[in-house]
């Protein structure tokens, strides 16, 4: 990912990119995005983007392994957390779902992780602390409760699903209010160029719709300009 890709990719939402990919993939169809309502801490901060660093958790009930094993597996979480370059997100499936009552994000993980340099979190399990939690770290969830539960580490960088997105260690994520997305590997090189022939496309409709005295004769050549750049 080249640093004006990553620039890019964080100052647009992920609806653009979901669309971008299509553009650079020249065709419809891709699927590689969650399904269903989430929830953001902050749905006015940019988006999160990065390479997935992930986990897995549980919460409902306490941990039958011994306790040293449970606290080693967590020192390995935040050694997993905090060790490569980044950018990063993490991913974080709990197993619970859809009955999470853990809730790992709230002030004292998110404030933890933001040190480590993440970008943001996402989970399909529960957060708390709202309006504590620190600027600059969006959490995209699938709940907000009170509790932490009996919140522990189970797995640390194995595959996890969050609301049908299948996700695994090292994926490029990008996520925001609307959901989350993996971005393919084999659309990086023309990413950039199809965000750009996009918003430059989009433009040719939205521009004319924004004047007075826009209507019927005006939407249909603008649509017409649209259909022909699209092509």
């Amino acid at each position: 990912m080249t640093p004006s890709l990553l620039k890019l990719l964080q100052s647009v939402d992920t609806p653009t990119v979901c669309n971008a990919i299509e553009v650079a993939q020249g065709k419809r169809g891709f699927d590689q995005f969650t399904r269903g309502t989430m929830l953001c801490s902050d749905p006015d901060a940019p988006p999160m983007v990065g390479y997935a660093k992930t986990a897995k958790i549980a919460a409902l009930q306490p941990p039958t392994e011994a306790p040293e094993v449970i606290k080693q597996r967590r020192m390995d979480y935040y050694r997993h957390m905090a060790d490569g370059v980044g950018p990063s997100v993490t991913v974080v499936e709990d197993v619970d779902f859809p009955n999470s009552i853990g809730a790992y994000w709230g002030e004292i993980n998110t404030t933890v992780h933001k040190g480590f340099g993440i970008s943001g979190a996402l989970t399909n399990g529960v957060m708390r602390d709202l309006g504590d939690l620190p600027e600059g770290f969006p959490v995209v969830a699938g709940s907000v409760g009170p509790s932490h539960g009996f919140v522990h580490v189970r797995e640390v960088g194995s595959p996890v699903e969050i609301f049908g997105l299948q996700i695994s260690d090292g994926d490029l994520v990008h996520a925001d209010r609307h959901g989350a997305l993996v971005i393919p590997q084999d659309v990086m090189a023309d990413l950039e160029g199809a965000i750009l022939k996009l918003l430059e496309t989009e433009r040719l409709v939205l521009e004319p719709a924004r004047e007075d005295g826009f209507d019927f004769e005006a939407f249909t050549a603008a649509w017409a300009e649209f259909e022909k750049a699209r092509t």
